[in-house]
């Protein structure tokens, strides 16, 4: 089951960090836009577009090798008081009642976006002869079922740490705040009182 797991990671890595590349091409395109109309007086007709596409494709893209790494926001500071069953729980609940239902959503109702935007060889209304959208809304379903495909993997983990009381292994890149950093700094040992020997 491990390896699965792992597979699926990996897929959603892939995906996440191909699209990471876009943050080049969107900080080239900024700079340029910013140089043009501020040193050359000539601001570019294209810049808006291209700021919504590329950053809207990354931050699409980027979900599900976000929450392969274990990366979306929570409330870590209570959350990660709890001991694992009990986070387990929580996420399991939360995946049934929320997430599922909305990335499903979202993956569905993206396929009907996409299809009418090809239809309808639909292009950017903000300048005449703007890019084509068709490109990035197919982009919607597809995230919708990368994250959806990330989800199933993280409720068998949810399963999993209900059972065995750990959570399994997972890959990591970064982490924003060390936990059990935290939990060292704000323990209090019932003999010696707060750490500092304040009591």
């Amino acid at each position: 089951m491990q390896r699965y797991l792992f597979f699926i990671d990996r897929v959603s890595e892939w995906s996440g960090k191909a699209f990471a590349w876009l943050i080049l091409v969107l900080t080239v395109a900024i700079s340029y836009d910013v140089l043009a109309r501020y040193l050359f007086r000539a601001p570019t007709d294209w810049a808006y577009d291209a700021a919504y596409i590329l950053y809207g494709s990354l931050f699409m893209m980027a979900g599900a090798y976000t929450l392969s790494r274990n990366g979306h926001v929570r409330g870590d500071v209570l959350y990660g008081f709890f001991p694992p069953r009990v986070q387990a729980g929580l996420d399991l609940a939360l995946y049934f009642l929320f997430f599922i239902p909305g990335i499903a959503a979202l993956a569905y109702a993206g396929v009907d976006f996409a299809r009418i935007s090809w239809g309808l060889n639909e292009h950017s209304s903000t300048m005449s002869g703007g890019p084509p959208l068709y490109h990035f809304k197919t982009l919607i379903p597809i995230a919708g079922a990368l994250v959806l495909l990330q989800g199933i993997a993280e409720i068998v983990r949810c399963v999993q740490c209900l059972k065995t009381g750990a959570w399994p292994k997972r890959a990591h890149d970064v982490e924003e705040v060390d936990v059990e950093e935290l939990k060292k700094m704000v323990h209090v040992d019932d003999d010696n009182g707060p750490p500092g020997g304040v009591k």
